[in-house]
């Protein structure tokens, strides 16, 4: 019997996470015979130097839109922007064939935003620092 090395890491491996999403989207794409993923990003960028101040980094996949990361600095927020930029991210996975979205907070982010804009909790996990928690949430499109 071969004995297996398994090895812990706590850096980034491009090349390890290429091969493991080679494997899984094959995996996916032989089981729903479709291979529709794709990134979903918007980018708000400075209109003078066209430097990106901030955005929206997704991704749409079997009718499903991942919010992964969105950030806007401080001085771009309170003005409405925050919430354009989430429209337009829920408009592209519309168009993409979405029916839903889904996205994770932290309790001390912003889950009131994006329940002002009509997500919803489905589940939430305590974490760290004490008293804070992981928010689950997902918007039907």
């Amino acid at each position: 019997m071969t004995t297996h090395i398994i090895v812990i890491g706590n850096e980034q491996n491009p090349e390890f996470e290429a091969a493991i999403s080679v494997g899984l989207n094959a995996f996916n794409d032989q089981m729903t015979g479709s291979n529709d993923r794709s990134p979903l990003t918007v980018i708000v960028r400075d209109p003078t130097t066209n430097e990106a101040l901030g955005g929206i980094v997704g991704r749409s996949s079997l009718g499903l839109a991942f919010l992964d990361l969105f950030h806007l600095p401080d001085s771009l927020r309170g003005g409405g922007l925050g919430t354009k930029v989430l429209k337009a991210f829920e408009d592209e996975a519309r168009t993409r064939g979405c029916r839903s979205a889904v996205l994770y907070t932290i309790s001390f982010q912003a889950p009131g935003f994006y329940e002002k804009n009509g997500w919803v909790r489905f589940g939430e996990i305590a974490c760290d620092p004490e008293g804070a928690s992981r928010v689950f949430m997902s918007k039907k499109l």
